[in-house]
């Protein structure tokens, strides 16, 4: 699907989407529960659409409404059904799910599909047989094959390439017959952890560890007990909005339905607009944003990488370059996000300079005057498609946005939402 972008102006109030990184993991943990869970405001995200196929995979009942889930769980067994699991192009369910799936009993395999087939996977097969268990690998990614199962033990953890591995590792090793430790070095994405500790509280798990999540210590035989829960807004999804609202709004623009009783990385947005010389304030249900110029601004995103996109293209419109550190996260995203960002951007005139030592972008920002039959590849990516969305509502003429289809990942109702709010869009067949 190629969309076009037309310069607009924005104006009213937005619901922001439901959060996929709370849905997948509440979806986990109702497979392992004790009883039915009932979980309300679904995300529609290809991503979560993953975590409920993979969730019934093992062997949860579910009986699914318009904005709703009841899932009924395997009381801490899963049960491989087909000896399959399909994480389609979700990065956090596969990485979230193998280690639920170690629990089972073997043979079970796991697929992937696009982007997802080759990103990095050798940290769950070296926890793996740590914990008493064997996954076999194909160069350390995809497919994977299960043969025997987890049982506890001691496992040191990298975390410098994402959080993701830990997140799994902590939501299944509750469950398992024996005590655990996981040792972790390098840790990022720190919220996400926070957050993944909270859902587990929640379904009555006890977890020990220190002020600097180095170390968590897991009791094996916990009971997960079933829950009733709204699914938090995404921060994710309402950064682009926020962005769109300080680049594009007539005056300011609203986005509610952000009461979130999780920690959320994202909402780092925040504290991003403000050192960009935004203005944003609280509402009952979320924030107002106005619109601003943009001044040149310093971030590090090494714990909120998914930001990368929106705020580079937040600085793309500024006086002078800003500069935004933590690049070593993109690497394996759907996508190379620094590489694409600093190809596909050229395209609008702006220079990005990547530096591997300092770990950092420079954003050169252009004059927002754009060439005429701009066309973004978006490479897969549902972030960069956002943001290209974004450089096209604020430069001065319309720009193609090549398979934005992509946003279906994380936001599918992205582009019907602009539109509420004033976008001016409009497919083609380019």
């Amino acid at each position: 699907m190629n969309i076009s972008v037309w310069p607009s102006q924005l104006a009213g109030c937005v619901h922001a989407p439901a959060s996929k990184s709370v849905m997948q993991r509440l979806v986990a943990g109702a497979l392992l529960s004790h009883g039915t869970s009932i979980l309300h405001n679904l995300s529609q995200a290809d991503d979560c659409t993953a975590s409920l196929l993979m969730a019934a995979q093992l062997g949860a009942e579910m009986e699914l409404g318009e904005s709703t889930v009841s899932i009924t769980g395997t009381k801490g067994k899963p049960k491989s059904r087909e000896g399959i699991l399909t994480p389609l192009e979700s990065g956090l369910g596969a990485r979230l799910f193998a280690p639920i799936a170690g629990l089972a009993s073997p043979p079970i395999q796991m697929a992937a599909e696009g982007s997802l087939k080759g990103r990095p996977m050798h940290q769950i097969v070296d926890a793996f047989e740590a914990l008493g268990g064997k996954l076999e690998d194909t160069k350390s990614t995809f497919p994977l094959s299960f043969q025997a199962s987890i049982t506890g033990g001691r496992v040191r953890l990298d975390g410098s390439v994402s959080s993701q591995f830990l997140t799994g590792l902590l939501m299944a090793m509750p469950c398992a017959g024996n005590d655990s430790i996981i040792e972790v070095r390098n840790l990022v994405s720190r919220p996400y952890v926070s957050m993944t500790l909270e859902i587990l509280e929640d379904f009555g798990i006890e977890i020990e560890f220190d002020e600097d999540f180095t170390e968590f210590s897991i009791r094996g035989g916990q009971k997960y007990h079933a829950i009733e829960s709204a699914i938090d807004g995404d921060w994710s999804g309402a950064a682009a909005l926020a962005v769109a609202g300080m680049l594009c709004a007539e005056d300011s623009l609203e986005i509610d339905g952000l009461n979130s009783q999780y920690t959320q990385a994202d909402e780092a947005i925040r504290g991003a607009l403000l050192f960009a010389g935004g203005a944003l304030s609280g509402t009952e249900t979320g924030i107002q944003v106005a619109r601003r110029p943009v001044r040149a601004f310093s971030i590090d995103l090494t714990d909120a990488p998914d930001l990368f996109p929106v705020l580079c293209a937040l600085a793309s419109f500024g006086k002078k370059p800003s500069t935004l550190k933590g690049i070593h996260r993109l690497i394996h995203k759907e996508s190379n996000r620094a590489e694409v960002l600093r190809d596909e951007w050229s395209k609008f005139d702006v220079c990005i300079e990547l530096d591997t030592i300092a770990d950092s972008m420079t954003v050169h920002p252009c004059n927002g005057r754009f060439k005429q039959d701009v066309v973004i590849q978006t490479h897969g990516d549902h972030r960069i498609a956002m943001a290209a969305a974004i450089m096209g509502l604020r430069g001065d003429q319309p720009i193609v946005i090549e398979g934005a289809e992509c946003v279906a990942k994380s936001y599918p109702e992205f582009f019907d939402d602009l539109e509420v709010i004033g976008a001016k869009l409009s497919m083609n067949n380019r």
